[in-house]
């Protein structure tokens, strides 16, 4: 499972050839979470506050996740996206 982002201890990570909806997977310390590319927790769970950081990251790079979804689901080479600053 690649590595797309990290930041604030959120390592945010995409599978390949996943099933739908399009989604994103999040861990924090020993929590995970699968957040679907509206910002909504759809499986697992998170702090509070982190899922506000990842919610927002996933608002600023909606664009460049549903691009690297796709790459995914051809199981093409992903490409990091910025992290939250």
């Amino acid at each position: 499972m690649p590595t797309i982002s990290m930041f604030y201890g959120i390592i945010i990570s995409m599978y390949f050839n996943d099933h739908n909806p399009p989604h994103i997977h999040a861990k924090y310390q020993n929590e995970k979470a699968i957040f679907d590319l509206d910002g909504n927790l759809i499986d697992g769970t998170f702090p509070k506050k982190q899922t506000k950081l990842v919610v927002a990251w996933i608002e600023i790079h909606q664009d460049a996740i549903a691009a690297n979804w796709e790459l995914a689901q051809n199981k093409q080479p992903l490409y990091k996206i910025s992290p939250l600053k």
